[in-house]
């Protein structure tokens, strides 16, 4: 484990897994510790995986400004760990709600990333919106698992805004491709390992501005891939298909039969494709430019 500071003075931690060129790596949640991620399925066999707790998650210290949670002042966060490294330009991976956090960074920074994986991610910070037509159509291809009826119920519940714990909890089996023993484990780490204020913040008023992210993205030309689990009810492949076509040198892989955690559903599938993204080489460039369930 490796500690840093930040632009105010908060103390930071990041983990390091594995040997190579490195890569940094943000956690989902929102705002929860990078413990979830583990090494992504042995990734750490082929590149150094730095994962960053973010603020007032994990082995990170609590900030004095709650208000620093927000997604787009966490940017400053990323920069201070990129300088930290001395690296002049990074290879960047999020999960989630962390893509969030990953697209701001790549729009405020862009000669700063020479690649960027999005990991099952977040619309939010692109604007895009995911119907409940498509989360019905998602979920039905879980229809014969034997969990599926009352999961379904429960996620008619959350999306007509009837939601409560129990529904939440119900519609767990969803975000993973196999509602098996490692899942379920996986789940209740999780909902331990989450900063529920941070979380708050994190998509407050202010955090997004869709318009100026998408304008942006179309100006960023380092290669981009899109990791979309095909049973994902968070990021179903509709929904990354559009966010794929905002950049204009974007791949979109959707890894079969994965939920939101594809990592896990099959480490395989998941380490070939990231692995194979990152080995791509990338031209030189100047380094003179400039709480919610569904995240």
């Amino acid at each position: 484990m490796d500690f840093f500071t930040a632009y105010d003075g908060t103390k930071l931690a990041c983990h390091v897994f594995g040997d190579g060129p490195p890569v940094i790596c943000l956690p989902g949640g929102p705002m929860q510790a990078s413990a979830y991620l583990g090494d992504l399925g042995g990734l750490s066999t082929h590149r150094q995986l730095v994962m960053l707790d973010l603020r007032g998650t994990g082995q990170s210290a609590v900030p004095k400004d709650a208000a620093s949670y927000r997604c787009d002042r966490l940017v400053d966060d990323v920069e201070a760990l990129r300088e930290h490294l001395g690296l002049d330009r990074m290879d960047l991976l999020a999960h989630s709600a962390g893509t969030n956090l990953a697209t701001l960074y790549a729009t405020r920074h862009p000669e700063r990333v020479s690649k960027l994986a999005l990991i099952t991610p977040s619309v939010m910070a692109a604007g895009i919106t995911i119907s409940e037509d498509v989360r019905r159509e998602t979920a039905r291809l879980r229809r014969d698992e034997p969990w599926f009826s009352a999961a379904f119920a429960a996620l008619e519940a959350v999306m007509a805004g009837q939601a409560t714990g129990d529904a939440f909890q119900a519609i767990a089996p969803f975000w993973y491709g196999r509602w098996d023993e490692t899942a379920q484990a996986h789940k209740a780490a999780e909902d331990e390992q989450r900063n529920s204020e941070a979380a708050a913040a994190f998509g407050s008023e202010g955090a997004f501005d869709p318009e100026a992210t998408r304008a942006a993205l179309t100006r960023f030309t380092s290669p981009v891939l899109l990791l979309a689990g095909e049973v994902d009810l968070n990021s179903p492949p509709p929904a990354m298909t559009e966010l794929t076509r905002l950049f204009p040198n974007a791949e979109l892989v959707v890894q079969a039969r994965a939920g939101h955690f594809p990592w896990l559903d099959d480490a395989g599938q998941f380490v070939a494709a990231a692995a194979a993204f990152l080995r791509q080489a990338t031209p030189r460039q100047s380094a003179t430019g400039s709480g919610h369930y569904f995240a």
